[in-house]
């Protein structure tokens, strides 16, 4: 999470959606960047309105506008599963050792998620508790062009993302079959990616 004090704008760090990117671009010219432990880098739009929002506010005299990337959903898992794996062949007994995407999309479907496949979704992150979109603009991952383009008007400068925490390449193939039950699986997470501008 990256606080901009003078241009009231907050950045929530979606999980697995190019975060550590802008946080490594931006972090200079933020007044506050939470980039650890984990539940503060990545706090949810919830809990930025509950706890963090009342005070900011509170402390400025005017509210912070929140911006936030979502990734398409599938490439969201596929980001996922390269990131479980990058160390797959560092430890013999890794949990991911021998698994294919397609059975960790189907691991990540299983009512009782095993723990190499419990990230959450994008929607618990971006959405309020009423399903509703908690953050004032969400820009799609895949078109980080338009994000960049608002990040320089509201900041006031030329901005340019570097490439880091990139996960080794996979394979990441789906069978028709697990690619609709998914759809049905992250049927939030893909109505709220496909009701953003």
């Amino acid at each position: 999470m990256l606080i901009f004090w003078e241009q009231r704008l907050v950045f929530l760090a979606t999980p697995k959606a190019g975060s550590s990117a802008v946080e490594a671009a931006l972090e200079p010219l933020a007044a506050v960047a939470m980039q650890r432990p984990a539940p503060l880098k990545h706090m949810s739009a919830k809990d930025y309105r509950l706890h963090l929002a009342p005070f900011l506010e509170a402390q400025a005299g005017s509210p912070f506008t929140t911006v936030a990337l979502m990734r398409e959903p599938i490439g969201w898992l596929r980001s996922w599963f390269r990131f479980r794996n990058r160390d797959d062949f560092e430890t013999p007994d890794h949990p991911m050792k021998g698994r294919s995407f397609e059975q960790f999309a189907r691991d990540y479907m299983a009512p009782e998620r095993p723990p190499h496949a419990e990230i959450g979704s994008q929607s618990a992150i971006l959405c309020d508790e009423t399903g509703a979109p908690g953050v004032d603009r969400i820009f799609r991952y895949e078109e980080i062009e338009a994000f960049v383009h608002f990040l320089e008007d509201r900041l006031d400068c030329a901005i340019t993302l570097p490439r880091v925490n990139v996960p080794p390449a996979a394979d990441v193939k789906l069978s028709p079959e697990t690619r609709a039950e998914l759809h049905r699986a992250m049927a939030r997470d893909f109505a709220l990616y496909d009701s953003l501008d």
